[in-house]
């Protein structure tokens, strides 16, 4: 039999029709499934065609049969979903990384359990090694410490099984910190020493801290920490960088998660992504937020560092991210009134001044301005140095698709102003059922109704919004916060606020295509449409038709980046 004979008998065999006429040969073919693009002008189809990294058609299994030749791979989907690649909007990539490689405080129940994990470590660390870990909350424990303040227990005990080892605990939200004796000692922190700006050292009635440090308090500690780690040689910390890398691209991978949003690296840590995707060591396609760096650095050096999808598009570098508060937890977030649980209306990290000199910079230079802004006053104060800065602009601001990052407790008055001006709402969706216990404590239940991850407010007035997970904040499984945004089911069952829920459909355009024109990519992201790259995720159930209870079952069978498989059973 020639080989024309054998490749029309494939397509006979694979079609259940009569040969046809042969198309352009395809590298990777997925038939056989339900193909959910997010393309308004094809929504739905079965079988998809990959070739050179790129979406080569899409289509019903007999379209896409003529693209089968001798050499391509051909997946039978078995009528399994496969939706664009997920894109997390907002996380940490190397954050992720480390995560990975300290204590995991993330599901830990009490201050005890936490005691008990730093000893255990301390016993096996050399006298003088720092101990790092991250995740603890105090509104997830099921006991408050004697003695606590704010939930915040006194170092005590920590300091007790760690006396030779400083140690230093981030926060889940990373607003907050807790260190030990030795690491206060090595750091100068004592009953003189006064609060930094934007940050507070938590003190015991004697007037001691307590080892607690708020917002950029924590930084009093870190930078000594930091100096330890840089005492490494420069091929021990290369090593470091690189399981970090490792270790976030299997994790993401795993979940389905094709792109990454990171929310903010300094120039440095640029060149290495760069050297990364240059040896091909960078699998997850990266949207780089330059943070860290001052106004004058940056206006030197942006235009250098600008770049779209190079090294076949795992590079991105065209945003700047800023912080003007904190996080609501640590009562750090910025409020237009006083907290309902403490004395104070949260924290500027940066001031208004600054973020504004920072938006004359970025429209210079043709760069996106992302701006952390948790509690409603700091939305309302960045919607005004945002529309202040778009006056100056031709477009008047809305080519420009300047962010909010987090965006999540906005008075009502302030909600149309997204749409209005052109500003994208970049939520995480799993933030709303992880923090809707305590957002009543925080707030109290009128302004927790009126102003709380206002989802359905934001949508219906024009916005875009955004989805993620903030990780390592949260965990970044897209389909626990795709659960979180369809239903706002927390923990223990109650619903916070359903009506603010998006569709299901809306929640995967929020994490596919929205988040691809939040990066300025949905030419090539974002959905499954010829052209764009061949980035794909397959998932074991219908996330889009199941109960709502199933979606936290489902599981990601293929995880697919220009068009190779880089996670399979």
């Amino acid at each position: 039999m020639t080989r024309l004979a054998k490749t029309l008998a494939v397509f006979a065999l694979l079609t259940g029709c009569t040969a046809q006429e042969p198309k352009e040969p395809a590298d990777l073919v997925l038939r056989n499934g339900k193909v959910v693009t997010v393309d308004e002008a094809l929504p739905e189809a079965q079988a998809v065609a990959v070739k050179d990294g790129r979406i080569l058609a899409v289509g019903s299994n007999s379209d896409i049969a003529g693209h089968i030749a001798e050499g391509t791979e051909v997946i039978d989907l078995e009528g399994r979903l496969a939706i664009p690649g997920f894109i997390e909007g907002h996380g940490h990539f190397m954050g992720l990384g480390n995560a990975k490689m300290i204590l995991d405080l993330t599901k830990v129940t009490n201050w005890s359990e936490i005691v008990a994990m730093v000893g255990d470590a301390a016993r096996e660390a050399e006298p003088g090694t720092w101990i790092s870990g991250r995740g603890w909350h105090q509104e997830k424990w099921d006991t408050i410490p004697p003695g606590a303040i704010d939930g915040l227990p006194e170092h005590t005990g920590l300091s007790e099984v760690s006396p030779d080892n400083p140690v230093i605990l981030g926060h889940a939200s990373g607003h907050a910190a807790f260190a030990n004796a030795r690491a206060m000692e090595l750091a100068g922190i004592d009953a003189n020493t006064p609060d930094p700006a934007g940050g507070i050292i938590v003190k015991g009635s004697d007037g001691n801290p307590t080892g607690a440090l708020r917002e950029t308090a924590q930084r009093l500690v870190r930078r000594v920490f930091q100096d330890y780690l840089n005492q490494r040689s420069s091929e021990e910390q290369r090593a470091d960088a690189e399981r970090r890398v490792e270790l976030a691209s299997q994790d993401l991978l795993s979940k389905g998660i094709t792109s990454f949003h990171d929310a903010g690296v300094g120039f440095g840590t640029i060149d290495f992504y760069k050297e990364m995707a240059e040896a091909g060591k960078l699998p997850v396609r990266l949207y780089v937020m330059v943070r860290g760096e001052s106004n004058e650095a940056m206006d030197e050096q942006l235009a250098a560092y600008k770049m779209t999808n190079a090294y076949d598009g795992h590079l991105t570098v065209r945003s700047i991210k800023r912080q003007i508060d904190g996080a609501l937890g640590a009562h750090g977030a910025w409020l237009l009134e006083d907290y309902a649980d403490h004395d104070s209306a949260g924290l500027i990290l940066e001031t208004v001044e600054d973020i504004a000199a920072t938006t004359e910079i970025a429209i210079k230079h043709g760069y996106q301005v992302n701006t952390h802004a948790i509690g409603d006053r700091a939305n309302r104060e960045v919607l005004d140095i945002y529309e202040k800065a778009f006056a100056a602009d031709a477009s008047g601001g809305k080519e420009l698709r300047w962010r909010i990052e987090h965006a999540q407790h906005i008075d009502p008055e302030d909600i149309p102003r997204f749409f209005e001006l052109g500003v994208i709402a970049a939520m995480q969706g799993i933030h709303c059922t992880s923090d809707a216990p305590w957002v009543y404590k925080r707030l109290g239940d009128e302004r927790a109704e009126s102003g709380a991850y206002m989802w359905r407010d934001l949508l219906d007035s024009g916005a875009i919004v955004t989805n993620g997970t903030d990780v390592p904040v949260e965990d970044a499984d897209p389909l626990a916060s795709y659960y979180a945004t369809v239903t706002r089911i927390t923990k223990d069952g109650s619903v916070f606020f359903p009506d603010q829920a998006m569709t299901r459909e809306e929640a995967l355009k929020s994490y596919t295509l929205s988040n691809a024109y939040a990066a300025f990519e949905e030419d090539v992201k974002g959905s499954i449409t010829p052209g764009k790259y061949a980035d794909i995720t397959v998932l074991s159930k219908d996330i889009l038709t199941i109960p709502a209870e199933e979606i936290l079952e489902t599981e990601v069978v293929y995880t697919i980046v220009g068009g190779d498989i880089l996670h399979a059973p």
